[in-house]
């Protein structure tokens, strides 16, 4: 069974992607709204990987030589500045949160064929809250744009 392959990849995505959220709202402190909910997005993948504990504490873990080596993406490590800085970093949050989302949608079609019930619950809470975050950061981005690729500065 390769499910723990894709649950260590999925606990993996939502510490990267807390962690960027973190990078992002210190970098725009200037943008309130930016700052605040990518704090409080940042906490929701702290949960979200915490729940997966138990899951993967049962089903167990991917052993190092058993996960594809381009399996997992990597943090935001130098957030950018100015109104294209954080057009760009918002786009790169979109890019971890799609690759979270997309697993939280394998792991539930295997819970689903194992008839994993604690497993299922997991996934519904936290895929939906994903898909609420990439939603949050489409519709930032675009508010961003006009400001960071029109407006000369």
């Amino acid at each position: 069974m390769k499910l723990p392959v894709y649950l260590t990849l999925l606990a993996e995505s939502e510490s990267t992607l807390a962690e960027s959220y973190r990078q992002v709202a210190d970098a725009h402190g200037d943008e309130p709204d930016v700052h605040f909910l990518c704090r409080s997005l940042a906490s929701q993948c702290d949960d979200h990987r915490a729940k997966l504990d138990p899951v993967i504490a049962r089903v167990g873990t991917a052993p190092a030589d058993d996960e594809p080596e381009r399996l997992r993406a990597d943090a935001i490590s130098q957030p950018r500045s100015g109104p294209l800085g954080l057009l760009r970093d918002l786009q790169d949050l979109y890019l971890l949160a799609s690759l979270t989302d997309i697993t939280w949608s394998m792991v539930g079609q295997a819970a689903m064929a194992l008839h994993d019930r604690e497993l299922l619950d997991v996934v519904g809470s936290c895929d939906k809250q994903t898909a609420i975050q990439l939603r949050w950061l489409r519709t930032r981005m675009k508010q961003a744009a006009p400001q960071a690729l029109v407006v000369a500065r």
